[in-house]
């Protein structure tokens, strides 16, 4: 029989649920929409595609996708326009154009505010009607409890589902990706396309092109330069009081209705994004230890999502709304599970949380103490690591030591500190 471990803490009920078995652990996480902008005239533009389409969410977001994740664009090179300068702009329908770069008139063109907060709330195009169960499965455990603070209408008033637009709905972010493929071995036996290397390679395995005197490592050999570099750009969702205040007032409703559902449609400039900042990839060689030569197409994948995943790790480093909060497992030993892939090193350092509830029901962080991976008992869980066989890449977790702090218990969060 499953035995099921609730963790109360304060009366907050609903923030968590510990699942003892197999230690899954319910909180609110932040939401990405994670796209790339094609470049159909660039090398190797179809293969990137293909292996961007399969990269999952980072880890600890939920998707918050919008169907379409490769947009398209015949610029090869991208302004810009100063983007230290930029940190900040909010991106609307009223923005100021001459201050827009390509991505804010993209995100201005695609509507995409309006249609990430519409996801939230499941609206329907056809009649406009509103559902608050994404909010509820994501953010809540009760569903009693929405549902009779959505009935008394008094969802702006009410402390709970005020921290659950704040937490949930203002934690949402887009990544826009710009991906190119960097030839580091000029002169090098680079031929043909990925593609056209696969179908060599199974050939070969077969017996098939003995004449071409070309063997596997031949093959193999040809991709030591196969290198991407990108560029990921990072937008946050703007959710503050007047945002919300229009959406349940002029446009949220259970059923059908004509006039809210034209509010939105006229209104979508009311819905905004604001640009945080970007970061590079370093570009730095990937080893292919572990992949089967019969699937160079995977040299592409763990390629781009290496170096995608070293944006991600270094723009949580860089932006506080952006970084992830991951719940202890264990107390002896003191473990977590993150690892490389989410930037940890021996110099990191991590703050354990309390969540704790105010004076107005509202839901605070307090920090509970200070903790530091454990030398060699960091966990390799970048993508591929166990084909690799790097070091850590089977330990499932990572084991810190506490530096500060008192009584910690399994379920208390941490947070990454500068």
């Amino acid at each position: 029989m499953r035995t099921y471990l609730v963790v109360i803490m304060l009366m907050l009920s609903s923030v968590w649920i510990v699942r003892a078995e197999d230690n899954v652990f319910l909180y609110r996480r932040g939401s990405i929409y994670s796209i790339m902008i094609g470049h159909r005239s660039l090398e190797y533009e179809q293969e990137i595609e293909d292996a961007f389409n399969k990269i999952p969410v980072p880890d600890r977001y939920n998707d918050h996708g919008l169907g379409k994740t490769i947009f398209y664009t015949s610029e090869k090179k991208i302004e810009e326009k100063g983007l230290k300068q930029h940190q900040g702009f909010r991106v609307d329908n009223s923005s100021d154009y001459s201050k827009m770069n390509a991505f804010d008139l993209f995100i201005q063109k695609q509507a995409i505010a309006s249609r990430l907060v519409a996801k939230w709330f499941q609206r329907k195009k056809n009649d406009g009607k509103c559902s608050m169960e994404l909010i509820q499965e994501r953010g809540y455990n009760n569903a009693s409890e929405v549902d009779k603070r959505i009935a008394a209408l008094s969802v702006r008033k009410d402390a709970l589902l005020m921290d659950a637009g704040e937490e949930l709905i203002g934690s949402t972010f887009i990544l826009i990706n710009d991906i190119r493929y960097i030839d580091k071995s000029r002169g090098s036996s680079v031929i043909g396309g990925v593609v056209n290397a696969a179908i060599n390679t199974a050939d070969a395995l077969h017996g098939k092109n003995a004449s071409e005197q070309q063997n596997l490592g031949d093959i193999i050999s040809s991709y030591k330069g196969f290198n991407v570099k990108i560029k990921t750009y990072l937008y946050q969702l703007v959710w503050d009081e007047a945002t919300a205040s229009f959406w349940y007032n002029q446009v949220y409703t259970e059923k059908p209705d004509d006039k809210k559902k034209e509010n939105f449609e006229n209104n979508r400039d009311k819905f905004a994004m604001v640009y945080l900042g970007m970061q590079e990839s370093s570009g730095k060689d990937i080893s292919f230890i572990g992949i089967n030569e019969s699937e160079p197409e995977m040299m592409v994948r763990k390629a781009c999502q290496r170096a995608l995943d070293e944006n991600v790790a270094n723009l949580q480093k860089n932006f506080d709304v952006f970084k992830i909060k991951a719940p202890l497992l264990s107390l002896q030993p003191l473990t977590c599970e993150i690892g490389k892939k989410e930037g940890v090193t021996e110099d990191s350092r991590f703050e354990v949380l309390e969540v704790v509830e105010d004076n107005k029901g509202h839901i605070e962080y307090k920090r509970a103490g200070i903790i530091r991976p454990v030398k060699d008992k960091i966990w390799d869980n970048r993508f591929m690591a166990k084909e690799e066989n790097t070091e850590g890449a089977n330990l499932g977790f990572t084991t810190f030591e506490k530096l500060s702090g008192g009584d910690f218990y399994p379920g208390m969060l941490i947070r990454e500190i500068k």
